[in-house]
């Protein structure tokens, strides 16, 4: 896949190039785009989206307003359980279709020039006439493209988060919005986070989300800290850096529910050792953001046939750092020619056959392997171009 021309103006961005974009407006200031992308058709119909939204491999909520009350409904979500389509103010939210349909992953394609490791999925909702899930404000940056019918759009700064009460979802008590639009097929408003918005359906219309999450600091440190934990289980004690607390000199104390500034000293010291080990910290950095989401699973993979193009499966999630690339929450180490064609497979989604061939005898033995585990498949030769 042709990597994308950052410094060339798209329609996609209204004109800007992607690096400019991501200079300006990115994380900073909303932008809409009219006719970003040219909608002939939706990526996705509304038969195909309810049938996502029936599997009960596939997150998917129900939201119906009436008057002031909302009520709200996990999936699955199959055909009976939803409102007929003459009734008016209900919607579906169909999350993670990249994982589930190409169209959608082709979809996803056009937004690579942000890095993949900030991806979260791509979102479709369907909504009748005045439907939509109220005032609220997101936490992460999204593009929100309208593929079918109409929306009316109203944003505004985040002016006081306080939320309703007794509601399920998270409604803004108190929204001003300041600007407001009609999204027709094809047009796409650009929020970052902390802008509060509401969308209201015009009829019948579909909008896809392509969300970008923003980890918390807490919520890394927690995962990063679990992926140590984790690597450490079975060690037997006896490892390169087994040492246990210990201390001769401490004296008889009257304070016994201190803790002694030796102890905090030999905690501090043990967590620097393991941020410092070579490779340990960026290992489960990268490791924690190529982790596929929760429910995420493959079917076993053919195995691969000769030296072709392969392309990565539409739920695989590919990484890479200075030392090493990271499939699906698991990290190989790389160097010289390998690293290159390991990272060029990790931002292009493919490898052309002639590359597969430069690869030594390991590196295509891993790839046989995540073949094997459907991670990765044979291609055609125009797919890895």
């Amino acid at each position: 896949m042709t990597p994308i021309a950052i410094t060339s103006a798209t329609p996609l961005l209204g004109g800007l190039s992607p690096e400019r974009f991501m200079r300006s407006h990115w994380h900073k200031k909303p932008l809409l785009v009219r006719q970003a992308v040219t909608m002939v058709k939706p990526f996705v119909s509304r038969a195909e989206l309810f049938a996502l939204a029936a599997s009960d491999a596939v997150e998917s909520r129900l939201i119906v307003r009436g008057g002031r009350d909302w009520t709200l409904r996990h999936g699955p979500l199959p055909r009976r359980a939803l409102p007929p389509l003459a009734q008016r103010q209900w919607s579906v939210l169909v999350q993670g279709l990249d994982l589930h349909l190409d169209s959608a992953r082709e979809m996803l394609e056009r937004f690579r020039f942000v890095p993949d490791a900030r991806l979260d999925d791509v979102m479709v909702s369907y909504a009748t006439d005045g439907g939509g899930v109220g005032p609220h404000f997101d936490s992460y940056d999204v593009f929100l493209l309208q593929i079918h019918g109409v929306r009316r759009w109203r944003i505004g700064r985040l002016a006081n988060p306080q939320l309703q009460a007794g509601v399920q979802l998270k409604i803004l008590t108190n929204f001003e919005p300041e600007q407001e639009w009609v999204l027709e097929p094809g047009d796409m408003l650009y929020l970052p986070p902390g802008w509060a918005h509401d969308g209201i359906a015009e009829g019948e219309c579909m909008t896809c989300s392509i969300g970008f999450r923003s980890a918390g600091a807490d919520e890394l440190a927690r995962e990063l800290l679990q992926r140590a934990i984790d690597e450490d289980e079975g060690d037997d004690g006896h490892g390169s850096d087994a040492r246990i607390y210990r201390d001769p000199q401490q004296p008889a104390t009257t304070t016994p529910g201190r803790i002694p500034g030796q102890l905090q000293d030999f905690a501090r010291d043990s967590l620097a050792r393991w941020l410092k080990a070579q490779g340990g910290f960026e290992v489960a950095l990268g490791e924690v953001l190529s982790e596929p989401k929760p429910g995420v699973w493959f079917d076993a993979g053919e195995p691969l046939a000769g030296l072709g193009a392969v392309r990565l499966d539409r739920r695989t999630r590919m990484l890479h750092d200075e030392r090493h690339v990271y499939v699906n929450g698991e990290s190989f180490r790389a160097g010289g020619r390998d690293a290159v064609l390991m990272r060029r497979l990790a931002d292009r989604r493919a490898l052309a056959a002639r590359d597969v061939a430069a690869l030594s005898d390991d590196a295509r033995e891993v790839l046989a392997q995540w073949a094997q585990a459907g991670w990765l498949h044979a291609a055609d030769e125009g797919e890895a171009r």
